[in-house]
């Protein structure tokens, strides 16, 4: 089971580099691997289980965050209409986006740091992305709004980028050139 212990922090490399492309199908240890992934973010939304074990809730969750040198992304949440978002994701990659851009008011947070960073992160609004599921099955998903957020997030670990590196740094709440709110 992956527990916060697990989680590389601030500093590490693997936080900082381009991770590599993984093999399809998966074999056994990426696949028990991307399903360990899929557990820790669902176990850390369980408010008892997370008070056990001292989880952080997440929504989503990068191999990269594992020190492990693989473009994996575990991705779980239900967003604000219901919807659920629950992916093993394999070499995700986005392939098209919109020109209008988004960010969440509130900022964003990552597992990897255990600080407050203050400030808007520009994202775009809309995303198109391929990826390989769990199953070895082609994936394309089209998302928007906090989704989307969640998604790039997520993809920036793969690329090494965290989400500060995208904040103004003269200037941290100046609202993005055509961007608005997530609602």
């Amino acid at each position: 089971m992956i527990t916060m212990k697990d989680i590389v922090r601030e500093g590490h490399p693997s936080l900082v580099k381009v991770a590599q492309g993984v093999e399809v199908p998966l074999n056994e240890e990426d696949k028990d691997l991307l399903k360990a992934m899929i557990t820790f973010l669902k176990n850390s939304q369980d408010e008892k289980t997370a008070e056990k074990y001292k989880l952080r809730a997440g929504v989503g969750l990068a191999a990269p965050q594992l020190g492990i040198d693989k473009r994996l992304v575990a991705i779980h949440f239900e967003d604000l209409n219901g919807k659920l978002y629950s992916y093993g994701l394999v070499n995700p990659k986005i392939i098209s986006h919109s020109v209008e851009r988004t960010y969440l008011s509130s900022g964003e947070g990552c597992l990897s740091v255990d600080r407050n960073v203050e400030g808007y992160v520009p994202r775009h609004a809309r995303i198109t992305l391929k990826a390989t599921d769990l199953e070895g099955n082609p994936l394309k998903l089209r998302l928007k709004g906090y989704a989307a957020v969640v998604f790039q997030h997520e993809i920036d670990h793969l690329n090494g980028i965290m989400f500060y590196d995208h904040i103004n740094k003269d200037n941290p709440f100046a609202i993005p050139d055509n961007a608005k709110p997530v609602e």
